[in-house]
């Protein structure tokens, strides 16, 4: 399977021809967008960081973007085994012209993909891939000889970027050392397998390794629920740990155990944090559409004020940039923390999230009992061909008792929870999330609504 989207391309390795991600896909991708970072140098020599997660296809990948980007005239700092948040933090700070992860996030071990990062570091809006993706589709040249892009390499940006954790205002390594903690990870067998133990050995942590050694062998499916973690939680509880750490392949999501081997929950990894952050620090916070009201009980309490943002991190940081949020992130686990850089990020995630723990002297467990209770239920209706947008509106016509905002698709506030009813960006499908303060409720909530909406489109 290929996917070709304004945020990248990505796909399968191998399969039947025309199906899969290839190196003529890498090509041709590659030139479309050093022609683009070539329109934004205007006449400078355009400089592209690379990046990639551990996964087995990713050097070959590498190699042939590399000498794409090259033979466009554009000059490599490879970065070689990286992360998602480290290849952004190096953007900027490199002075490049833009940035390019090899990852496929939680997805299985035959995917992997281009994502696409401006001279910020920040994942392309959609005008930009948009025209990434028209300069792809045409016949381009490569340069002359004497015009070939050169390449370098330093491995130094991962300790850069704890380094740079580290001397974040709220991060408080002295106190986390001094509290002696045993922390238990589980990366998945890749380069959160590298970057995690540096962070929390430098922060005095006692570290135990579950799947850490950089294979791209994942041990099991990558994506950080509860389901696939229970080697973690089995180490957390025979190790006596006091937390266990859970980071997809890029390590851009971020997951707790707690220390009897339950799930802290990746919803309440930004709630946590961002509570923290805003008792320093109070101002506002936002979080897309379908994560948890927790976050906003928690922001109103801190006296700041939440915002709603269609799904996508791109849609967070451009929400955060509007509202000027202190702390904001996705239900998945992702933290963005502006003060450091708009992209999600587990390593500076780590780091708060130890501060908070360490000051606040509660366990983790406690920690995660503060906070209040919500359960996300997740269903699907399937796409008819005509009708949505009309069934949508008479939804809400029929709801008037209810906060809408309709910013991607429909979500309906109630006093007993939500629904957010939108289409799928790479399904046939309209996503039917629900939440309340049970698995039960949260079920029967999201039932309710996607009858309602199946018998308009019927109608």
């Amino acid at each position: 399977m290929l996917i070709q989207s304004i945020s990248g391309i990505r796909g399968t390795i191998g399969g039947p021809a025309g199906q899969g991600l290839t190196p003529k896909d890498i090509v041709r991708f590659g030139m479309g967008y050093a022609a683009w970072v070539k329109e934004q140098a205007a006449g400078a020599r355009p400089l592209v960081v690379v990046g990639r997660d551990a996964r087995l296809s990713g050097q070959m990948l590498r190699d042939v973007l590399a000498g794409t980007l090259q033979a466009m005239g554009v000059d490599v700092l490879d970065l070689g085994l990286s992360t998602t948040p480290t290849v952004e933090l190096a953007v900027p700070a490199e002075g490049a012209h833009g940035g390019i992860i090899l990852t496929a996030s939680h997805n299985p071990r035959q995917w992997n993909a281009l994502k696409l990062l401006d001279a910020r570091g920040e994942f392309l809006n959609a005008a930009e891939g948009e025209r990434v993706l028209a300069f792809a589709a045409q016949e381009l040249e490569a340069v002359e000889v004497d015009d070939l892009g050169q390449i370098r390499h330093d491995d130094h940006w991962m300790q850069r970027h704890i380094d740079h954790a580290l001397g974040l205002e709220l991060v408080d390594a002295p106190a986390v050392r001094a509290h002696g903690l045993k922390v238990a990870v589980d990366a998945v067998n890749s380069t959160g397998g590298l970057i995690l133990p540096m962070l929390l050995e430098a922060m005095g942590v006692e570290v135990v390794r579950v799947h850490c050694d950089p294979t791209g062998d994942f041990a099991h499916n990558p994506e950080p629920l509860p389901a696939h973690l229970t080697d973690l939680a089995d180490a957390v509880v025979s190790h006596g740990c006091d937390l266990g750490i859970s980071v997809d392949p890029d390590v851009d999501r971020l997951a707790f155990v707690c220390e009897d081997g339950s799930m802290f929950g990746e919803e309440y990894t930004l709630v946590a944090v961002a509570d923290y952050v805003l008792s320093r620090t109070p101002g506002n916070t936002v979080s897309n559409m379908s994560s948890t009201r927790a976050l906003r009980q928690v922001t109103e309490a801190r006296g700041g004020r939440y915002t709603a943002s269609a799904v996508g991190e791109v849609n967070v940081v451009a929400a955060i940039e509007a509202t000027g949020a202190i702390i904001g992130g996705e239900g998945n686990g992702g933290v963005i923390y502006p003060t450091s850089h708009r992209g999600r990020d587990a390593v500076v995630g780590t780091a708060l999230f130890l501060t908070h723990l360490v000051r606040s002297g509660l366990t983790a467990k406690a920690l995660r009992a503060s906070y209040p209770e919500w359960v996300i239920s997740k269903d699907k209706l399937d796409l008819p061909d005509s009708g949505v947008e009309g069934a949508l509106a008479a939804l809400v016509a029929a709801h008037p008792d209810a906060e809408v905002n309709t910013v991607d698709g429909v979500k309906f506030d109630l006093p007993e929870g939500w629904v957010h009813l939108r289409r799928s960006n790479t399904e046939p499908i309209i996503r039917v999330y629900a939440e309340a303060e049970t698995a039960e409720a949260a079920a029967a909530l999201g039932g309710r609504f996607k009858e309602e909406l199946a018998g308009l489109l019927r109608g």
